[in-house]
């Protein structure tokens, strides 16, 4: 049983029909029948706290069966080649039932960017540039900037004219137009990304400024005062060793120069 699952074992809320799909998923049941099942978990609670809780134990659930699905391909074992992409497509729709908008997401690039590197010159496998369109502009709107960009940057690589004379024909200017328009929404993307950048930069800063004064307040309150005789003697002391180190730099100064 996956791991998310079971963490929910003997939790009476747990719908047992999240308790079927989860032991569907643990046999590596990627299909249509699958969805259904899901689809039935997620309205089988009595009220809206039961059915949210159906929906965040769900995804955990997902989360984490996608991670053990995909590790077997990374380390060469049965899923891969056409067995990913099924699995990715399940995903991709199963995170979209459960409303993870950012995993549907990052499910969808997994299974074109498969298709693109293994099937690229398939007649039904192959991206078109419409659904590398469609993905970029979902990711922009959904605020996944950086990804958008390279999306709309694959539409353009559709674009490009196969041979000599393409934008010479008829519809050189409507292609010109679509071109610009995918150009102007990508630059918008890398603008909205680097934006993003410095205010998640900006913000971990203040953060630790924060943190840091907070930890010096701490400190300095925390720290024995010292009696005026004792502040007096340590002023001395400090510049005293400060003259010294300047007297010491001084006189190697002078014998480099000798």
């Amino acid at each position: 049983m996956p791991p998310a699952m079971a963490e929910q074992d003997g939790n009476a809320a747990t719908p047992s029909a999240l308790a079927l799909f989860a032991s569907r998923l643990s046999y590596r049941r990627f299909g249509d029948e699958d969805l259904r099942v899901l689809e039935a978990a997620l309205s089988a609670g009595a009220d809206v706290p039961a059915l949210l809780a159906t929906r965040s134990a769900a995804r955990s659930l997902l989360q984490a069966s996608a991670a053990e699905a995909f590790a077997f391909t990374a380390t060469g074992s049965v899923l891969d080649g056409g067995t990913s992409l099924v699995v990715a497509d399940f995903f991709a729709r199963a995170f979209a039932l459960v409303g993870d908008v950012e995993s549907c997401l990052a499910m969808r690039y997994e299974a074109l960017l498969l298709r693109d590197a293994k099937y690229c010159n398939g007649l039904h496998l192959q991206v078109s540039r419409q659904e590398w369109l469609t993905f970029a502009k979902d990711s922009l709107d959904n605020g996944f900037y950086t990804i958008a960009s390279k999306a709309f940057a694959n539409a353009l690589g559709h674009i490009h004219p196969s041979h000599p004379g393409h934008l010479d024909s008829a519809n050189s200017i409507e292609e010109k137009d679509k071109i610009n328009d995918i150009t102007g929404l990508q630059n918008l993307a890398k603008s909205l990304s680097a934006q993003h950048s410095v205010q998640t930069q900006s913000a971990e800063y203040m953060k630790r400024r924060a943190s840091g004064v907070h930890e010096k307040d701490n400190f300095q309150s925390e720290k024995p005062r010292l009696s005026a005789s004792s502040m007096f003697r340590l002023g001395i002391k400090t510049r005293n060793i400060k003259k010294l180190l300047h007297s010491q730099g001084r006189n190697l100064g002078d014998l480099k120069q000798s």
